[in-house]
């Protein structure tokens, strides 16, 4: 065996080497999708989702701080102090009969403290209705974290049937291209035989360009598509994403026989947002209860311990007491009304609202109703058009290989059928689109995925 053999065997071992070290790399930059896995990962890395968990832990706290007011106050304080002698005259004439004069005591320090303890007994339904506004305050804090849930999930369907399409059109097109590229080839050949006029060859070479720009636009979409989904799911952006197709079965899924009118009764019952403001309105009845507490007294159970020590003066221990304070505030006569108002006015404005979404409701289900029937009926309508396109095509091409059409009618059955097949892939992929989004305007999003 030669030199040059010997390097050749070794350049082949180290390609060898090479290609198996670099083949996992590949396979960690693409990876096999399905729809119920981008949902998944899209719940998982949903920045809105997790903003929504720390305001049901903030409403959580809430109604914690709310059960604790009714828990018992108690405070401990004391005090040791250092004093001066001050200079005391007595002004008192002193008894001439006494067998002596009194004398002051020299006190240099003293030290006290005390123990409280206060439990409330009534505070005119404040504390109740404290408990029970926080309750339902968390409540809805959760179900508006439910309802962008469901928001998050039909985005992810939405992006998912995006890509999908923009992989088919991608696809179709560079399949138009090769076709035209051979068409341009055969017409060349044409032309120089003298078979074709070059007019008809030049309109066949504007059509490669054409497709040729579409095919560029097409790969700019497709790229943007997986860019906004792998960001949707927390990956690297680069990552290449093999879609399952089998997400296409619920464009012909149906809607489950209901009419719209079932649709809309069972969105007013389901609907998170709708939920949410029932609790609110349930909170702002609390709130009312809240502010009327002030034209009440309140009412305590308190109790305390007093030590002193003063030397050479006084000394107290073990003085207990225990009693039940009421205060009441005659201001809040004048001033609570002001309080009652602005309750009673945000009880309204949640009226309003839920009063809106009701109209909402029913114009969102049926918009969403109507536009998943449509598009069920494009779905039959495209399938005859590729039919109708392919048998077209098929025909005018025999024609003008028999010189009784024209280049323009060929290019012009060619572009249809394109267009016929993209408009298929897209009906299919916007028909499942539809039908969750009249799943979500219905509230059930989440109990279907």
């Amino acid at each position: 065996m030669n030199l040059k053999s010997i390097y050749g065997s070794l350049f082949m071992i180290a390609l060898g080497m090479w290609l198996l070290a670099a083949a996992p790399v590949q396979a960690q930059d693409s990876r096999s999708l399905t729809l119920h896995d981008a949902i998944a990962l899209s719940l998982k890395n949903s920045k809105q989702l997790q903003l929504n968990r720390t305001k049901i832990t903030e409403a959580t706290n809430a109604v914690k701080d709310a059960n604790a007011q009714q828990l018992p106050e108690a405070s401990l304080s004391g005090s040791y102090l250092r004093v001066n002698r001050p200079n005391i005259n007595m002004k008192m004439e002193s008894d001439g009969n006494s067998g002596g004069g009194s004398t002051t005591p020299d006190v240099s320090q003293l030290a006290y403290g005390m123990a409280t303890v206060s439990v409330p007994l009534f505070s005119g339904f404040r504390i109740q209705a404290g408990k029970e506004s926080a309750r339902y305050l968390a409540q809805a804090a959760k179900l508006d974290a439910d309802r962008d849930r469901e928001e998050v999930i039909q985005n992810t369907i939405a992006a998912y049937s995006n890509l999908y399409k923009a992989t088919v059109a991608v696809n179709l097109v560079r399949e138009n291209l090769k076709q035209s590229q051979q068409r341009v080839a055969d017409f060349t050949n044409m032309e120089k035989n003298g078979i074709l006029a070059r007019n008809d060859l030049l309109k066949a070479q504007l059509q490669q360009s054409n497709i040729e720009v579409a095919l560029t636009q097409a790969e700019s979409d497709l790229k943007i598509a997986r860019i906004n989904m792998n960001i949707m799911l927390g990956l690297p952006e680069d990552t290449g994403l093999e879609l399952d197709t089998n997400f296409l079965a619920q464009a012909v899924a149906g809607a489950d026989g209901r009419s719209v009118t079932e649709w809309e009764q069972l969105a007013l019952q389901k609907r998170k947002d709708a939920a949410s403001l029932q609790a609110h309105e349930k909170a702002a009845f609390a709130g009312i209860k809240s502010a009327k507490a002030d034209y009440f007294p309140s009412l305590a159970l308190t109790g305390g311990y007093v030590a002193a020590d003063i030397p050479e003066v006084l000394t107290v221990t073990n003085a207990v007491n225990v009693g039940i304070g009421l205060k009441y505030n005659l201001s809040s006569l004048w001033k609570a009304g002001s309080r009652v108002e602005n309750a009673k006015n945000q009880l309204h404005a949640v009226q309003i609202n839920e009063a809106m979404l009701t109209d909402d409701i029913h114009l969102q289900v049926n918009r969403a109703y109507e536009n998943y029937v449509v598009s069920r009926k494009k779905i039959d309508m495209y399938q005859k058009a590729i039919e109708q396109a392919d048998e077209n095509y098929r025909i005018t091409k025999n024609k003008h290989d028999n010189s009784l059409a024209t280049t323009t009618d060929l290019l012009e059955a060619d572009v249809a059928d394109l267009q016929a097949k993209l408009n298929y892939t897209s009906a299919k992929a916007d028909a499942v689109v539809a039908y969750n989004k009249l799943l979500e305007t219905a509230g059930v999003l989440s109990e279907q995925n």
